[in-house]
C-alpha cells in the first residue's frame, strides 16, 4: 500500500494534483488506516496515470470523468475524437506561427503579395513613406472589401507606374507633405496637379484617372485615412475642386456650371 506521496511519485504528479483530483471526484479517496493516513493500491496508480495522461493531452477534467467511466468502445471513440481535435489545433497553431513569422515582413501580414510588390515599387522609386503608408492603408481596405478585383487593379497600377507623368504626380504630392494647410505653395501645387490630371484625362480618358470604381462610402473612408496621415491633402483637394476636379480616392471631373 502506498502513501499519497508515493502514489504521486509513481504517477508522475504532485501531491497537490492528487488532492485536486480527489476534490473533482476523478480519483476516489481511499479508506484511511488506523493512523489516519490514506493508503493507495496499484489500481489507484493506474487510474491516476490515466487521469494525468488525459489531462496532459488537454482534455477538460469534466470530460476526463466521463472517459474514465466509459466502456471500451466509447473510450476508443472519444479518444479518436480528441485526436482529431488536437490535430486541428496543431493546424491552427501552425497557421498562427506562419502569421507571426509574416509580421517581420510588415505589409505581408494584411496584404496580398502583388500589393506588397506594388508598395515596394513605390519605395524603390523614392516615393515618400507617408504616401506609401496612405496607399498601404487604402489597399488594406480595398483588398478586404473586393479581394477578387485586386489582380485587375494591380495590373493597371503597375502599367501606370511606367508613365513618367504619374511619377511626377507622386513627386508633386511629396512636396505637399510638410506644408501647412494655409501655405500659399499649396495653390501652386494644386495648379500643377489639376493641369496634370486634366491632361491625363484628356489623353487617356477619365477612366484612366479613376479606375477603381469603388462605392462612395468606402472612398470616403479611404479619403479620411489620407487626410489623417497627410493633413495638407484636405486643403489640396479643396483647391483641386476649384480647378475642376473633386475627390482623392475617386478623382472625378466637376461638372462646370451652366
Amino acid at each position: 500500500m502506498l502513501t499519497i506521496g508515493e502514489l504521486a511519485s509513481y504517477a508522475g504528479v504532485t501531491v497537490r494534483a492528487v488532492r485536486h483530483y480527489h476534490v473533482k471526484g476523478l480519483l476516489p479517496e481511499p479508506e484511511r488506516d488506523h493512523s489516519g493516513y490514506r493508503r493507495y493500491d496499484a489500481d489507484a496508480v493506474i487510474e491516476l496515470i490515466k487521469i494525468r495522461t488525459l489531462a496532459g493531452a488537454g482534455v477538460p477534467l469534466a470530460r476526463v470523468r466521463e472517459l474514465l467511466r466509459a466502456d471500451e468502445a466509447e473510450f476508443a471513440a472519444a479518444i479518436a475524437d480528441i485526436d482529431r481535435r488536437l490535430q486541428e489545433e496543431i493546424r491552427q497553431r501552425r497557421r498562427h506561427r506562419e502569421q507571426i513569422a509574416r509580421l517581420a515582413s510588415g505589409d505581408n501580414l494584411v496584404l496580398p503579395p502583388d500589393v506588397v510588390g506594388y508598395l515596394d515599387r513605390l519605395r524603390a522609386l523614392g516615393i515618400d513613406e507617408r504616401i506609401v503608408q496612405v496607399e498601404r492603408d487604402g489597399w488594406i481596405l480595398l483588398a478586404a472589401h473586393s479581394p477578387e478585383r485586386v489582380p485587375e487593379w494591380m495590373a493597371r497600377k503597375h502599367e501606370q507606374l511606367a508613365d513618367p507623368q504619374l511619377i511626377g504626380f507622386y513627386r508633386t504630392l511629396d512636396q505637399a507633405l510638410d506644408q501647412t494647410a494655409d501655405d500659399p505653395r499649396l495653390v501652386e501645387l494644386a495648379d500643377e496637379l489639376a493641369a496634370y490630371i486634366t491632361r491625363l484625362a484628356d489623353e487617356q480618358g477619365e477612366d484612366y484617372v479613376d479606375d477603381t470604381g469603388i462605392d462612395p462610402p468606402l472612398a470616403g473612408l479611404m479619403d479620411a485615412l489620407a487626410f489623417d496621415t497627410v493633413p495638407p491633402a484636405r486643403r489640396l483637394i479643396e483647391l483641386l475642386k476649384e480647378r475642376g476636379w473633386t475627390g482623392w480616392t475617386r478623382l472625378e471631373r466637376v461638372t462646370p456650371p451652366r
